[in-house]
């Protein structure tokens, strides 16, 4: 069976996500659709046609709505040119069935040619289900959400890849499964070495690092910025490495991150607890950091007030943390796989039971 996949491109985590299902799913051929960010992630073992990309620009940890309105705009006036184009990838490509993580052309492609589409992320959780929210985040989540639920709208069939699983709402076809790891992920055995690694993968702010040097005395490794060697204190600046960031994952005594939800899965299979900073215009982290906080596996905090005091206060509850961290289930990866064989093979996912790949 063939299939196109559509892939957001801003960040790894939507392409490391794609890469993780196609090489357990080797028995059916597919053809990526993605740009930015994506394509040096996939291009190594799949093809992958490029297609611009709706994404989000950042600058001094906030999003920079002005540059990604006037990133957005042209992609959307010259919409109907892209959809032909996939379409034409669909011609000559011809897909038994198309897949879509948070990318626009590929659903509305398939809905053109009459495949099925299997909407695949994390992001439609504030779409399709039930939430409970406290009153700061109830404008945010209304304005906000509007891009999952018109923009990057949900299809026929939705398959959410998510550590917290709320109800889901009765006029969505959808079903939840915990996250997709990495073979590299799975490959660790954590342990507590002590130190702290830091990542931040959108934007970053000095206000982090002084935040560090005054809060703890534990050493901190820190991915993500522009400065990527040297220390300040028992600050240590990292250059990017999967082995490197991976080794000291997986001996890390806990992590401090933004809102992103592939480090967080990762982290809390291995049983690390999470002090989140979220991007307070990124509603899909500000979900995130709401549970990572209700379900007691971490905090979350704003990174623009921090203080030595709830670094401490963090630290004092560790060990709850870790309690409540350990009777979680963050690897969701055969339900998954078995899901998305079922669709590729059905063009459907199954109403209820969690079949197995078939080998």
């Amino acid at each position: 069976m063939r299939v196109l996949y559509g892939i957001h491109g801003t960040g790894h985590g939507h392409a490391m996500r794609g890469l993780t299902i196609a090489r357990r799913l080797q028995r059916h051929e597919f053809l990526f659709v993605a740009n930015d960010d994506a394509p040096k992630v996939l291009e190594p073992e799949f093809q992958v046609r490029r297609i611009p990309n709706l994404g989000t620009v950042f600058k001094n940890y906030r999003v920079d709505l002005t540059a990604t309105v006037r990133r957005a705009l042209p992609l959307l006036w010259h919409r109907q040119r892209y959809i032909a184009q996939v379409t034409n990838i669909i011609d000559e490509f011809r897909p038994d069935v198309c897949m879509t993580d948070l990318e626009y052309f590929v659903p509305r492609a398939a809905e053109r040619a009459g495949l099925p589409c299997l909407t695949l992320d994390h992001q439609h959780v504030i779409t399709c289900c039930r939430h409970d929210l406290p009153r700061d985040m109830w404008w945010d989540a209304c304005i906000q959400g509007l891009t999952p639920r018109y923009l990057f709208r949900p299809t026929a069939e939705n398959l959410i890849i998510s550590f917290y699983a709320p109800s889901v709402l009765p006029q969505y076809k959808a079903r939840i499964a915990p996250p997709i790891l990495r073979e590299s992920v799975l490959a660790l055995r954590p342990h507590d070495a002590g130190h702290v690694l830091v990542y931040q993968s959108n934007s970053t702010h000095r206000a982090l690092v002084d935040f560090l040097r005054t809060a703890t005395d534990r050493t901190c490794y820190v991915y993500g910025y522009d400065r990527t060697e040297g220390r300040e204190g028992n600050v240590v600046f990292m250059r990017k490495s999967e082995e490197g960031f991976l080794r000291l994952l997986e001996g890390c005594a806990y992590v401090i991150q933004g809102g992103g939800h592939t480090l967080m899965g990762e982290a809390l299979h291995l049983g690390k607890p999470i002090l989140t900073l979220p991007l307070k215009a990124m509603v899909e982290q500000r979900f995130n950091a709401l549970y990572i906080e209700r379900l007691g596996y971490g905090m979350q905090a704003d990174m623009l007030s921090l203080t030595p005091d709830l670094l401490r206060r963090f630290e004092a509850r560790l060990p709850a943390f870790r309690a409540a961290i350990a009777t979680g289930r963050f690897c969701g990866n055969e339900t998954v796989f078995g899901l998305v064989d079922h669709f590729i093979r059905n063009g459907s996912l199954p109403l209820a039971g969690e079949p197995r790949v078939q080998e």
